[in-house]
């Protein structure tokens, strides 16, 4: 064989070898995929069987603002009076810290929220300068412990149409903590 001849076969291989070679991983990559999907729809969703919208979801996201069809029972536990009594005070400043994004505890310094220096027991439309929405003076005179609890657990829920962007802080005890914390912020 000539050299020619020998060099033109290589070329000619190496261009089929090349060829071969992407389309085998074209065709890995796709079942790769596939596999992936079918894998991930086993584990994330119940039921057996082949049709499609019949599976039951093994995980829901809740929506916010969507009602639940159902109400789950409430479990009753101590009341918010004995949580407020039993209060821990530096936990409540920990738990202010989520807070201090649109608030103060500067007096006459607002943000986004008015300054909460003697929030507790004062009116609520007390804060200067502070343009308060008509929704939380549609509900409350004054922000007492019980009115404050109520409303940093779910302020759309405690006063509809509120400025307050908040979701809610859910869990009793840290609301208690935080509720006695801000109760120490006066002169």
């Amino acid at each position: 064989m000539s050299a020619k001849l020998a060099d033109k076969m290589d070329s000619d291989m190496f261009d089929t070898m090349t060829i071969t070679k992407a389309v085998g991983g074209f065709c890995g990559a796709l079942l790769v995929f596939l596999l992936g999907g079918w894998f991930a729809e086993t584990i994330f969703s119940r039921g057996h069987g082949g049709g499609h919208g019949h599976e039951v979801a093994s995980y829901v996201v809740e929506v916010p603002g969507e009602e639940a069809e159902e109400a789950a029972p409430v479990e009753e536990g101590p009341s918010f009076e004995e949580l407020f009594a039993a209060a821990d005070v530096s936990k409540g400043e920990t738990a202010f810290r989520a807070c201090q994004s649109c608030h103060s505890l500067e007096a006459g310094k607002n943000g986004t929220g008015p300054y909460l220096h003697g929030v507790v027991g004062r009116p609520v439309e007390a804060a200067t300068g502070y343009q308060y929405d008509g929704a939380l003076l549609a509900v409350n005179d004054v922000w007492t412990p019980e009115s404050l609890d109520a409303f940093i657990a779910n302020p759309k829920g405690y006063a509809p149409g509120t400025k307050m962007g908040y979701s809610g802080m859910r869990n009793p005890v840290d609301r208690a903590n935080l509720i006695a914390f801000l109760a120490t912020q006066t002169n």
